[in-house]
């Protein structure tokens, strides 16, 4: 049994490797929802009938895109090994169940809800939505997104990985469909998943999508000059959606330090945004790539994304380093190094990057 002096992640990875050892089946949903039985759904693959694509690029399962009697449907399969090579990568897929069986009541706006899910047949079955993973979040993505992210928050659930593959615009909304990195936490007294759910305030929603998803797509689509009205564009949304989830929060009895957590962040952001918004942009593009940059480090899932960040951070210590250090940025551990010292230690991770190349 996991001991008390445990972090919350220490604590979850403990319980889901034991019962995944254990050999337990963890299943949900109605099994005569399914499109065909386990076993037909185990051996599909391409050129099987009704199978009109199979997408490969994920790092836990494969999906493919099944019709069958008149209804489209995701068919997900859970890789042999997980390509996150960490704890949370082996009990990504177990996690994924768990999230979806307690999902499946709360009809939360913007997140799916699977038909059958079984960890030993490692299947997740579900409708399958018409759309497109989105670069860079216009208004009605934008808004949608933090919709969803604000209501997993309000009902404990802490997404980590925002990442573009996991996201799908209809053309209406942004839709959620993977939580293998989704944990849950005490929303009314805990800021996040990590720690001892108060030890980390510096990951909270917003952040995440900063750091998965949306500085992700901005270094993609052009210079700083050209992000930062894009940016400006999300985090005035940003504001919107942390005082309304203050307030939803409020009503179900948040304690003062959670509200504070929310209004803060919405106030400074307002007033930054009023003064000088390219300065919280510098801060807030520093803190989504170098976290970025050492999650795929610690999970050994680099991409020539990830170079693309170590590469910004290097030109962000040569270019602005007084600034990053006299609004306090840098992390401990950054700040404690000379400019030189800095510069080469990103120097290093883009180099241990290019050794982890998916």
């Amino acid at each position: 049994m996991a001991g008390p002096d445990l972090s919350l992640d220490a604590q979850r990875q403990q319980a889901n490797l034991a019962f995944i050892a254990s050999g337990a089946e963890f299943a949900f949903g109605n099994v005569a929802a399914r499109p065909l039985p386990i076993a037909a759904l185990q051996t599909l693959r391409a050129g099987s009938p009704g199978v009109e694509a199979v997408l490969d690029g994920g790092l836990t399962a494969e999906v493919l895109r099944l019709s069958h009697a008149g209804r489209r449907w995701a068919v997900k399969r859970a890789r042999a090994e997980c390509r996150v090579r960490n704890d949370d990568g082996r009990t990504s897929f177990l996690n994924e169940l768990q999230r979806h069986a307690e999902l499946a009541g709360l009809a939360l706006p913007g997140v799916i809800a699977p038909v059958y899910g079984s960890l030993r047949a490692g299947l997740i079955v579900s409708p399958w939505i018409a759309g497109r993973h989105p670069d860079v979040l216009d208004e009605r993505q934008a808004r949608t997104l933090l919709q969803a992210a604000c209501a997993l928050a309000e009902h404990g659930f802490f997404e980590w990985d925002y990442s573009a593959g996991n996201l799908l615009d209809d053309g209406e909304r942004i839709w959620l469909y993977d939580f293998g990195y989704c944990y849950r936490f005490d929303a009314l007294t805990q800021f996040n998943s990590a720690g001892n759910g108060t030890a980390h305030p510096r990951h909270h929603p917003v952040e995440r999508i900063e750091g998965r998803h949306l500085f992700g797509a901005l270094l993609d689509a052009g210079s700083d000059d050209q992000a930062l009205p894009r940016f400006v564009a999300f985090k005035r949304l940003a504001v919107d959606a942390y005082e309304t989830l203050a307030e939803r929060l409020a009503t179900r009895g948040a304690t003062s330090a959670v509200l504070a957590h929310y209004c803060g962040l919405a106030a400074r952001w307002r007033q930054a945004l009023a003064q000088d918004p390219a300065r919280l942009y510098l801060a807030d593009a520093w803190q989504a790539h170098a976290s970025d940059l050492a999650d795929d480090l610690h999970g050994r899932s680099c991409t020539p994304r990830t170079l693309r960040r170590a590469q910004w951070l290097q030109r962000a210590v040569r270019n602005h380093a007084a600034a990053l250090r006299s609004t306090g940025t840098l992390a401990a551990e950054d700040a404690a190094l000379s400019d030189a010292a800095l510069l080469q230690r990103y120097r290093d991770r883009e180099a241990e990057a290019s050794n982890y190349q998916l």
